[in-house]
């Protein structure tokens, strides 16, 4: 067994977790980061790039929401279901974040918003032209290198297993090297910081109802599997609600390029039962649309258009563009669509015939057919007299071929497992700390009420950057003051 000392521990190296090592390294702690997986980065590596309000670059481009105004967007989302002052330590920090990492050499677009209506509030990573990959790796990498700067150790392929407890208290962790050999590390502070259990259908089913591959699926990134959530709640912590942070998705859709978005545009929309159940207008923000399709029957629902829309799509363009499908227009629609069929893909349909679109995709053709004659009644008017639907997206569906996708409940991983205050300290049952213990990230997260804030986007980026700043600063501080005591 190998045995290391640390002032501060942080357990798993992704976004919350780098965030932590460099913010405890930069207040003059040793610190040591063990990772289960090969590489740094976690999640982190496949996201944009993190919220923040009156950043510098918001500030360049004009853009007046103050940090006041963002923290009643947030707390009226959530009728006050969440700890505001969590809330409102996040918000506050996340402007100097972006500072932060802009000393650090990371470059931002300019800020955005992931659909019309919501904030701009959105920084974007600009990797460099010769970087591989989605923009935040980039970010992810320059934060492993200043994490390595400022002295901080990071064990790759080394998960923690267990916190070590002597006398009630906080002593360090257990780890596992690559060959199976055990590390025990001595350390007055802990951050957990493991990204949830988005890979851990069990856990997935428990505590969220989801069944993982039937009615929900998310993004699993590997080793994902709630080690630190276990880990936490063996050394007492408080479990917190957990969700999923719900959107939603056409399984393997992200493969599909132009032909996905097409599928994503706000067309006629029903349940198996053959009925609308939304304005589907609702679609570009995700959390809404996921929502709505999580109380359908099998949690599944199928988006319908004829050939005058692909039409549209193909010569004019799309009505929904955003940054995370940035398609303008469909491209040889047919061809991808049959490119799609011929290899199997079993969520996409097309059917000369109404009727025989029905009998693809399992509904009843009468029920349905009257269904697309009351939607063509609405388009003839321009009155949606069910759900009052922008005139403008009211495309009639009436010249073959007629075609359908079909969505599920997706998400981008997992929210909560362990109770944390504003300082984000770890607390027991009796909501009192366990000295020396901190949590930041998903692992945490318990910001967002019912339903994640895609009117602040970029929030669970900006949560795990920025609770995992605070951790390992106040982890810093904690080790400077018990050093204090103990001399």
């Amino acid at each position: 067994m190998k045995t290391l000392e640390a002032d501060v521990v942080v357990v798993a190296a992704g976004a919350a977790g780098l965030a932590a090592a460099v913010a405890a390294a930069e207040g003059g702690a040793k610190v040591m980061a063990f990772e289960k997986a090969a590489v740094t980065g976690g999640t982190g590596n496949r996201g944009g790039g993190p919220f923040a309000v009156e950043s510098r670059l918001q500030r360049l481009k004009q853009i007046g929401l103050t940090k006041d105004e963002a923290f009643k967007i947030h707390m009226d989302y959530t009728h006050w279901r969440v700890d505001a002052r969590l809330v409102k330590a996040y918000i506050d920090k996340s402007a100097d974040t972006i500072d932060w990492l802009e000393k650090m050499g990371v470059e931002f677009n300019d800020p955005s918003a992931h659909f019309p209506g919501a904030n701009f509030a959105w920084h974007v990573v600009k990797a460099p032209a010769s970087h591989k990959g989605p923009p935040s790796a980039h970010m992810m990498q320059t934060m492993t290198e200043r994490a390595r700067a400022l002295g901080a150790q990071i064990f790759l392929e080394t998960p923690a297993k267990k916190i070590l407890k002597e006398d009630g208290r906080i002593i360090g962790v257990s780890a596992e090297d690559k060959t199976g050999e055990e590390v025990q590390v001595m350390a007055r502070a802990i951050v957990i910081a493991t990204g949830g259990f988005g890979d851990n259908p069990e856990m997935i089913k428990k505590y969220t109802g989801f069944e993982w591959g039937r009615d929900i699926f998310s993004f699993r990134i590997p080793g994902l599997v709630g080690d630190g959530i276990r880990m936490a709640w063996e050394a007492g912590a408080a479990p917190t609600e957990m969700s999923m942070q719900l959107i939603y998705g056409m399984p393997g859709g992200d493969t599909l390029g132009p032909l996905n978005v097409a599928f994503r545009q706000p067309n006629l929309m029903v349940n198996l039962a053959g009925e609308r159940f939304m304005n589907e207008e609702i679609i570009r923000n995700t959390t809404y649309a996921g929502n709505a399709i999580a109380r359908q029957k099998n949690r599944c629902a199928f988006v319908i258009f004829d050939d005058n829309a692909r039409r549209k799509y193909e010569e004019t363009g799309f009505d929904f563009v955003n940054p995370s499908f940035p398609f303008p227009k469909a491209v040889d629609f047919e061809a991808e669509l049959q490119k799609a069929l011929d290899r199997g893909f079993n969520q996409l349909f097309s059917a000369a015939s109404l009727e025989e679109l029905a009998q693809k995709i399992g509904i009843n053709p009468d029920v349905l057919g009257t269904t697309v004659e009351e939607y063509n009644h609405a388009c003839d008017t321009g009155r949606d007299e069910l759900f009052n639907k922008n005139q403008k997206y009211l495309i009639p569906i009436k010249k073959p071929q007629f075609y359908a996708g079909r969505f599920f409940p997706n998400a981008y991983g997992t929210l909560g497992g362990i109770k944390i205050n504003y300082k984000t300290e770890v607390l027991n049952k009796n909501d009192d700390t366990i000295p020396g213990l901190f949590a930041a990230g998903v692992d945490a997260c318990t910001i967002y009420g019912d339903s994640y804030l895609f009117l602040l986007p970029g929030n669970s980026m900006g949560f795990a950057l920025n609770s995992g700043r605070i951790a390992g600063e106040n982890a810093a501080k904690y080790v400077k003051s018990t050093a204090k005591q103990s001399t």
